[in-house]
Formats: structure tokens, C-alpha cells, sequence
């Protein structure tokens, strides 16, 4: 019972939180509204990078403001009612954060930004403190790179500007609030009570908050940012193992119940290739062009007796991806005279994930030479089949359905189309091209192969075998393997044809490979074709595949920009245990796509190189590169001698060499600023041999009185400098001042001679009688 009663009640907690001394409230206004502006752009910015996902702004901002009204005028109270209802709602609040989780467990960041801005709009009822404006500041900071990593567009550019520009005031406030200074509201009602014209100017041109100062350190901030962004190497990597997923509303989750047709839908076309509108028939083709501008290829049987073109451009996809390359969507194996179909396409096979995640598991197949695992992170803008883009041989799928099919090709297909919205993830294992490994793989191609992948039609293979070999015949040198003939026969078709945009439609009964012999060339995607002919009458295996080019690179947001207008299509080629590679056919295309192997590291430094190559002669490029190349070979050479590598192990090999490397580093830095300062000071001393020993002289003292604080404005006369100082110093130190001063005004503008060795003497005596008085800086800024 003793006990019991020495425990402290509510009521004895309460009084005892009232007794405690009152906080040291924040007093500057201008410092409270900077930091409400910076926690503002940065919901509004959360808000512009989510794409209308979320709008906290509607109700945040005038809560937040509401807040900060609160906050200051009752910033000198306990309001401990106050403090016991924000911390109910907090809990409250955690709760509902919780619920949000659980549904967006793979992609969480903008839960996790809602979470963060309904607790800021708490914390802004209570902000007595500097302290707690800090709070504010550092969660506008972190909205800020929030909506860095969910924006996909430069939408989120003028943010991030604005949000700099707020900042660097908004610290130099917070900077002096630390140090105890007054407020910069108080210095401003002082100057401006100030009668003298000259020293309210000086106050202007001095002020932290000028204008022209804050506008130079942005444009510092901004032109270094820049250029380290430029020259920062961009190594590929996820440090995340669980992947961004979205499901959008409306998306169907699964297959019908009882529907086994795993086709595709494709907008504006038939099941049978031929378009909607046109006819039925395959061999009808139509018009040329397409008018809604999707890609003809998406089907599963494709009529090529028509162009195809698009004519208006649109964003399908953003992509972040570890590596560029071909986003692959599906492949034909068989050849219909006017296009490709899916010969087995009712052999697909349904896949379905664990009901506690979304990744699917995916069979590749075996491949004798090493790989690269490249992660890609897809988010469809707008909407597309039910077929899904992705690297070649995807290992594991993160995907917002139930199910998803594979067909007989290795295509991945959703049960419903890819709606607007859509975000998934890919990990596929990516072989690497080892032109060396490709050229010994033979042709002891398995049943599975030859069955299927060298099937062409018996009343063309003489003409196109004949074709074939005519363009092997013009190579210099002896082909001997299968990847040195579809290397050379690629380019021989990107040499010998061209792209016909007007030529006629065919008849019935004409064959599209024929007809491109006898036109010269065809539509974009007909070399393709006839490149996967040509293969299979030489008896190497090969099929048509459809999908996207890598896209746009946006450096700035590090995605990939996919239009309608890359979907073209390439040929695979298989090679025995290397499995199948690309090869581009069509006139101003690399042979060979791009691919991880494609080194960018440095790639924005690179792109910013080939626009400045453009406007210079090419002897001048050509001695550029070969001078940079040499730089990067020799320092190449050097970091990999064997005696740094030795080094870099024992430093990062056990705790004594890290430790030994942090001391390390902490003597080099120490040694680098006592050469700086050695070399300011040689620098300084160069500056001052070359000047005239009265003007040396009067130099001198200037420097040593702007390091006691008097700095001289550039829009003073030397008199008018020494004037300032009356207040400030004592009769003997101004008389040495004006001293000096009238000698150089003298010997400046009236070429009279001085006595230097007294001048000498007497600037001697102002110095020894600075460094023994202590100088108030504080007022002579005022």
C-alpha cells in the first residue's frame, strides 16, 4: 500500500510537466515561413511525381499552414492538451499507415511519403523551438528525395529549383538562430530606422540575404551539381530485393474460369493479322498506314502486306533498368507467305504465384556461357496487349495478377491487356555474346530446334537459298562458321536493300520474300522476314521476333522512354548450348542491338561529348579522343598493378587495414589543407612582388583589415574607407590608417614619393596593435 501511494497519478505528472521551465521559443517569422515553404514544396512535389496517384495537396498544405499559425501564437504556452491530442492522433495515424502497408508491400515509397506528411502536418501545431523546425526542414528533405525516386518525368525539375533556392536562405536563418544572433527581421527594422545613406547600403551589400548573394550560390550550387552529375559514373545495381509492383484498378487478375484460349487481343486487328475495318482475309493487307497507331506486330498471326506506319508518336512505357537492350515481346516461328504466326498456340502453359508475393518463377533454358542478371522495372503510360516487354530469358517476374501465361516461344502473356498504370519487375539472365564461343558452337542443333526453326516453304528455298549464298559469295574472307554467315549476310541485306516505303501491295499468290527480291527492298520490319528465310535455307535455325528498341535515356530521371514508334521487328538465331541471339538487318540499325555489354558508366559524360564532337572538325575530335584514350589506358594500367591491389586488400580485408585506412585518410586530408594554405599563401605573396612597394603596401593593410572584420566595399574611395573606421578604432590605429591611405592617394594620383621605410614602421605598429586588441566584427558590420 506504502508503495501505491508513492506512484506518481496522472495529476502529479501533469503538474510536474507544467513546472518545467518554458522552451526557448523561435522568434523569427521569417525563419518559420521559409521552413512552411519548403515543407510545402515538398508535398507538392510528392504530389507532381506520383502522377495524380495521391493529392495530398489539397488537404496537407492548408492543415500544415493552419498549423504553423497555431504553433506561433501560442509558442510561449505548454499547451500540454495540445501535445496529449497530437499524440493520439499520431497513434492513430500509425495505424492507418500500418493498413496502407499491407496492400502496397512491393511498392511502398508513396505510402511511406503519406505517412511522413500527415505526421508533419501534426508537428506543425507544436513548433515553440528551433529544434522542432528542424524537424520540419529535414522532412521537407526527405519528401524532396521521395519524389526523386517516384518521378519518371523532369515534372519534378522546377520542384527540386525551387526547393533549392528556399533552402539556402532558409539555413543561413537557421545558421544564425544557432549561433545566438538577433533575428534578421530585428537588423532590418534597425538599418531601416539608419539616417546614413551609407551605411544602409553597406547593410544591403552585406546582408546573408541579399538578393545577388543567394542568386550567386545557386547558380554556384547548380553549375557543380551539373557537372558532377556529368562526369559521375553510373554503375548498374538494385540495392533492393523486393521490387516495385502496381496493380492499377480495373486490372483482371486471372484467366476466365473454364477459358482456355490464352490469346491476344491486339486493338485494330484481327486475330488472323488482318486489320479491323479491311477485310478478313489476310491477303487483303490495307491501306498502308495505321490509324491508331498501335504496332501491327502484337498478334499472334501478323500480316506484313502493308506498311504499317504510325503516325503519331506516344509514350508507351518508362523503364528503369539496369542495362539497355531489347525489350522483347514475342517471337513466330511459323513463315505464312504474307507474314508470321504462332504455329503452337494452343500449348501454352498457365503460371501461378505464391499467394504471399507476387513474383513468378520462370524456366529458362540452359546456356553454356555465362550470363548477366539485369533487373528492369516497367510502368506502362499507356495502354498495350495482354503481352508483357521484357529482357530475354526472364528468370522471375514480379507481377500484380494471379496468373500469367508462357507460350511455346518463351512469351509472357497477362490475362487481361497492360492498362495505364501498370507497374512490374523483371530479373532475367541475360547471356552474354562471346563472338569466339558463338563461332565454335557447330550445328548439332536438337530435334526440338530443326523441327520447327528451319521450316520454309518448298516452292521458295531454292530462290532464296540461291539469294543467300549470291551475297556470301562477295566476303573476302572464308566463312566458315554459322554466327560468321548471319554476321556477314546481315550486313550484306543492310548493304544490297533498301527501305521501300511506296511499293505495291501483293496479290494472292505472291510470296513477301520474293517480292522483296524483285522490289529491292520492302517496309522496315520485311528485312527481318527475309533475313530469317535466308537463314533457314542455309540451315541455320532462326525466328521472327517483335518488341521494342532500348528508347530514349533520360539522365535525369534514369528511365528509359519507350514509344509506340520502337516496336520493329529483329531475328533470333539460335546457336547450339548458347541459346538465341539477335541480329538487326534493317538499314541504319546496329547489327547487333544494344545490349549490357554496351559500357555506361559514364554515359551522360558521354552524350554530353558527342554534342560538343558535333561542332568540332573532325581532326580535332579524332586528337581529343586519342589523347583521352591514352589518359585512360595509362591510368587503367596503373590502378591495376599488382602492388595497389595488394594494398586495396589489406585495407579492406580485416579491421586493422580499415582502421589503418581511416588514419590514413585523415593524415592526407590534414597534409592536403596545409598545402592549400601554403600555396593561397605563395600565391598571395606572387600577387604582391608583382605590384608597386607603396601599393603592395596599402594592399597589405587592407587584407589585414578585412581579416579583423573592416572589409573595404568595392564602391568606396580610399577615404571614404578610412572614414568607416572612426567608430571602430582607436586614434592611434586610424591616424596610421589615414597615414598609409593619404600615401597612396598621393603617390596614385599625384606621382609624388613617399617615405616607404617609415610607412613600413608605422603599418608594423597597426599590426602588433590589432592582434593585441580584440575587434568587435559583429558591430562593425552593423
Amino acid at each position: 500500500m506504502e508503495e501505491l501511494r508513492q506512484r506518481p497519478t496522472i495529476k502529479d505528472i501533469i503538474e510536474q510537466i507544467k513546472s518545467f521551465p518554458p522552451p526557448k521559443t523561435e522568434e523569427s517569422i521569417l525563419l518559420r515561413i521559409l521552413v512552411q515553404t519548403m515543407v510545402i514544396i515538398g508535398i507538392i512535389s510528392t504530389d507532381v511525381a506520383a502522377r495524380g496517384e495521391s493529392i495530398m495537396s489539397l488537404w496537407a498544405i492548408p492543415l500544415s499552414i493552419l498549423g504553423a499559425v497555431i504553433s506561433w501564437r501560442r509558442r510561449k504556452k505548454k499547451n500540454i492538451s495540445l501535445k496529449f491530442g497530437l499524440a493520439i492522433s499520431m497513434i492513430v495515424t500509425l495505424v492507418i499507415f500500418l493498413g496502407n502497408l499491407l496492400e502496397s508491400l512491393f511498392d511502398n515509397r508513396l505510402v511511406l511519403a503519406e505517412f511522413l506528411v500527415q505526421l508533419q502536418v501534426l508537428h506543425s501545431f507544436d513548433l515553440p523551438r528551433r529544434k522542432d523546425l528542424g524537424y520540419s526542414m529535414i522532412i521537407g528533405l526527405i519528401l524532396i528525395g521521395v519524389s526523386a525516386t517516384l518521378s519518371q518525368t523532369l515534372a519534378f525539375a522546377p520542384w527540386l529549383l525551387l526547393f533549392l533556392f528556399i533552402s539556402i536562405p532558409t539555413m543561413i536563418l537557421d545558421y544564425r538562430s544557432r549561433m545566438g544572433l538577433e533575428t534578421w527581421e530585428t537588423e532590418f527594422k534597425q538599418n531601416q530606422r539608419e539616417k546614413n545613406p551609407l551605411k544602409k547600403q553597406q547593410w544591403r551589400q552585406n546582408s546573408p540575404l541579399s538578393v545577388k548573394k543567394l542568386t550567386s550560390f545557386v547558380l554556384i550550387i547548380i553549375i557543380i551539381g551539373l557537372s558532377l552529375f556529368a562526369i559521375m559514373p553510373r554503375y548498374p545495381g538494385y540495392q533492393l530485393q523486393t521490387f516495385p509492383v502496381k496493380a492499377p484498378d480495373g486490372l483482371q487478375k486471372s484467366f476466365q474460369p473454364g477459358d482456355k484460349n490464352r490469346g491476344i487481343v491486339s486493338p485494330g486487328y484481327n486475330r488472323d493479322g488482318s486489320r479491323q475495318g479491311d477485310g478478313d482475309l489476310i491477303g487483303d493487307g490495307g491501306s498502308g498506314d495505321n490509324p491508331d497507331n498501335s504496332y501491327y506486330g502484337f498478334n499472334t498471326t501478323i500480316n506484313q502486306n502493308f506498311s504499317g506506319n504510325i503516325l503519331e508518336k506516344k509514350i508507351l512505357l518508362r523503364i528503369r533498368s539496369q542495362a539497355k537492350g531489347f525489350w522483347r515481346v514475342l517471337a513466330f516461328d511459323h513463315y505464312t507467305g504474307l507474314g508470321w504466326k504462332i504455329s503452337r498456340e494452343d500449348k501454352t502453359i498457365d503460371l501461378n504465384r505464391n499467394p504471399w508475393n507476387y513474383v513468378f518463377n520462370l524456366n529458362i533454358p540452359f546456356i553454356k556461357g555465362e550470363t548477366r542478371r539485369i533487373i528492369q522495372t516497367v510502368t506502362v503510360v499507356s495502354d498495350l496487349p495482354n503481352i508483357v516487354p521484357v529482357l530475354s530469358n526472364p528468370q522471375f517476374i514480379y507481377f500484380p495478377t494471379e496468373q500469367l501465361a508462357v507460350d511455346t516461344e518463351g512469351s509472357l502473356r497477362s490475362p487481361a491487356g497492360l492498362i495505364e498504370g501498370l507497374t512490374y519487375t523483371t530479373v532475367s539472365q541475360v547471356p552474354y555474346r562471346s563472338q569466339t564461343n558463338l563461332k565454335q558452337a557447330g550445328n548439332n542443333y536438337p530435334e526440338s530446334i530443326t523441327k520447327y526453326y528451319l521450316e520454309i516453304p518448298s516452292e521458295i528455298k531454292e530462290k532464296v537459298k540461291q539469294k543467300a549464298e549470291e551475297l556470301l559469295a562477295k566476303s573476302p574472307n572464308q566463312l566458315k562458321s554459322n554466327y560468321e554467315k548471319a554476321l556477314y549476310l546481315a550486313q550484306a541485306i543492310k548493304q544490297n536493300y533498301e527501305i521501300q516505303p511506296n511499293i505495291p501491295l501483293l496479290k494472292k499468290g505472291e510470296d513477301l520474300t520474293l517480292a522483296f527480291f524483285k522490289n529491292k527492298g520492302g517496309y522496315p520490319d520485311h528485312f527481318a522476314t527475309v533475313y530469317t528465310m535466308m537463314l533457314r535455307s542455309l540451315d541455320i535455325p532462326s525466328r521472327l521476333v517483335v518488341g521494342f528498341a532500348s528508347g530514349q535515356f533520360n539522365p535525369f530521371t534514369g528511365y528509359y522512354v519507350v514509344h509506340n514508334t520502337d516496336a520493329h521487328a529483329l531475328t533470333e538465331v539460335y546457336f547450339p548450348n548458347y541459346g538465341w541471339h539477335y541480329f538487326d538487318p534493317l538499314p541504319g540499325h546496329e547489327i547487333i542491338p544494344p545490349s549490357f555489354e554496351d559500357d555506361n558508366t559514364f554515359g551522360v559524360l558521354g552524350q554530353l561529348w558527342n554534342w560538343v564532337a558535333s561542332w568540332l572538325p573532325s581532326p580535332i575530335t579524332g586528337f581529343i579522343k586519342a589523347l583521352f584514350s591514352n589518359i585512360l589506358k595509362t591510368i587503367t594500367n596503373l590502378l591495376g598493378a599488382s602492388w595497389i591491389v595488394k594494398i586495396w586488400q589489406f585495407l579492406t580485408g580485416s579491421f586493422i587495414g580499415i582502421l589503418i585506412g581511416f588514419l590514413g585518410l585523415i593524415i592526407l586530408a590534414f597534409i592536403s589543407w596545409l598545402g592549400w594554405n601554403f600555396i593561397q599563401k605563395l600565391l598571395y605573396r606572387l600577387r604582391l612582388a608583382k605590384l608597386n612597394p607603396i601599393e603592395k603596401l596599402y594592399k597589405e593593410m587592407l587584407d589585414l583589415l578585412a581579416d579583423k572584420g573592416y572589409i573595404k566595399n568595392s564602391a568606396q574611395t580610399p577615404l571614404e574607407y578610412a572614414h568607416t573606421l572612426t567608430e571602430f578604432l582607436t586614434i592611434e590605429q586610424l591616424e596610421i590608417v589615414v597615414l598609409i591611405t593619404d600615401s597612396y592617394i598621393q603617390w596614385r594620383y599625384g606621382n609624388l614619393s613617399v617615405n616607404l621605410d617609415y610607412l613600413k614602421s608605422q603599418f608594423r605598429l597597426l599590426n602588433n596593435s590589432l592582434n593585441q586588441k580584440k575587434i568587435n566584427t559583429i558591430s562593425f558590420q552593423r
